[in-house]
């Protein structure tokens, strides 16, 4: 299995050259060269979530990693999970709840990031050589970047998150790591400054030393996908009984939907992938109106899905609706965000096939939160409720729907206050957080102060 670019100019990639390099020369983005199948009968059999992923992640790593040694890194990556399988699933009535927040950071991304750092590590190893993450993050992503990547002292972890709408149980995940190769950078400006940041540092690549890789831990990174495709094929080892699937996506950067598109071309039964948004609704809108057009951030009470730009959404376009054409797909994203994505007319109404979405807003995401309680004695978190409606609204007795929860309810505490909800149980990960000392660093969103400190703190690892 080879890769390449979603715009067309950067191809023929082995597994281990996209890991490293994240973002495709020409600004596209790596996909795959062809969807391999799954053998469905031997995803029903397995009895763990590792023995699935082990039918899914050798799939993509063939160029550049023997079979054995996959199999090796696959049985070692996840760990710190509370749950015996790594995922839980709750189910009421028509609607079944797919606990993704079992991990050390408490939210679905544990799952792509630990697989990503574990791979990241191996090149590392046999190179001998050290790598400087870099990240922007709304939420989860730079929590769960800097668990995986801590304990692997060729990797120096900067992770940079805005001075704004962002849980202080999230923003304290990151600043009270003691590890001296992690630095929390806090960005006077919002989500899409941190990500126009890291965007401009990978063009530029002048604070590198000599042989050092620059990471993508955002899900741009194709890794970060295949961890989150296994899942997807967990949920119908699991429920497969319940005929074809339907699955509702809370969603930002749309990475969780993708791969669960990804899996639906890899030959998983989805009926319908319903993409749930909140007032950040630029998915929505390209969904119901064909308008794609970037609109400034609202903040919510959902705070990982306030973007205004979703990263992976070039994927999508490139395969589902313009059937890999790459020249049609460069020249629609380079001209974006100045020029707004307007599909043909008939090219855009394929979504009927596959796709659905809905807009939530804070209130009917307090409701939702509320009736759930009220009706199952179980609490959803912002992100997890906005799904929610789509799946009350369609599931029925011959249509089952599978929810994805996101992140564990304790991540936002303030917004069970307010409910006067109690949270039955709190994470190992984030008891004592109030106790720890923060280290956090705060800049202007300018590249040159960026640089600047990443310059004083980027020191060759002794190993």
């Amino acid at each position: 299995m080879l890769f390449h670019s979603t715009r067309g100019n950067d191809s023929g990639k082995d597994f281990a050259t996209i890991l490293m390099q994240g973002l495709a020369d020409d600004g596209g983005l790596f996909m795959p060269d062809h969807w391999p199948q799954v053998d469905l009968e031997a995803i029903k059999s397995k009895t763990s979530f590792i023995d699935v992923a082990k039918c899914i992640v050798p799939l993509f790593t063939a160029s550049s990693f023997s079979h054995a040694e996959t199999i090796k890194i696959v049985e070692d990556t996840w760990h710190d999970f509370e749950h015996a399988d790594l995922v839980g699933i709750q189910t009421f009535d028509d609607v079944s709840i797919l606990e993704l927040f079992h991990g050390p950071t408490a939210a679905f991304k544990d799952f792509g990031l630990q697989l990503a750092a574990a791979f990241f590590n191996e090149v590392l190893e046999s190179e001998n050589k050290t790598a400087i993450v870099l990240g922007a993050t709304s939420g989860d992503t730079g929590s769960a970047a800097i668990d995986a990547c801590k304990a692997y002292k060729r990797i120096t972890s900067f992770i940079m998150l805005p001075n704004g709408n962002m849980s202080e149980v999230q923003r304290r995940q990151m600043s009270t790591i003691d590890a001296d190769n992690v630095f929390a950078l806090r960005i006077n400006g919002t989500f899409d400054d941190c990500q126009d940041l890291v965007k401009h540092a990978f063009k530029q690549r002048d604070f590198l030393n000599s042989d050092q890789y620059l990471l993508a831990v955002n899900s741009i990174n194709w890794t970060r996908i295949v961890g989150q495709i296994c899942y997807y094929f967990y949920a119908f080892n699991r429920l497969h009984s319940k005929g074809d699937l339907n699955f509702s996506v809370p969603t930002g950067n749309f990475g969780n939907v993708f791969a669960c598109y990804s899996a639906h071309q890899m030959g998983l039964p989805i009926n319908k992938i319903s993409v749930a948004v909140n007032d950040n609704d630029i998915l929505h809108r390209f969904f119901s109106e064909n308008d794609y057009s970037k609109q400034t951030v609202q903040e919510t009470i959902s705070p990982s899905m306030d973007i205004s730009v979703a990263s992976n959404f070039e994927r999508l376009v490139y395969d589902f609706f313009l059937d890999r054409d790459a020249g049609e797909c460069a020249k629609l994203f380079t001209q974006f965000p100045v020029h707004a994505i307007e599909l043909n007319e008939d090219v855009w109404k394929k979504k009927n096939e596959l796709f659905s979405s809905s807009r939530v807003n804070d209130e009917h995401t307090r409701k939702l939160i509320q009736e759930t309680y009220a009706a199952h004695d179980y609490v959803l978190d912002p992100h997890t409720a906005i799904a929610m409606e789509e799946a009350l609204k369609m599931s029925n007795a011959n249509k089952h729907y599978i929810v994805l929860s996101t992140a564990h309810p304790s991540k936002f505490p303030k917004v069970y206050e307010e409910l006067d909800i109690n949270i039955p149980s709190t994470p190992k990960a984030l008891m004592g957080l109030y106790d720890k000392t923060e280290k956090l660093h705060t800049f202007d969103a300018q590249y040159d102060q960026i640089v600047n400190f990443i310059n004083q703190n980027n020191l060759e690892v002794n190993v």
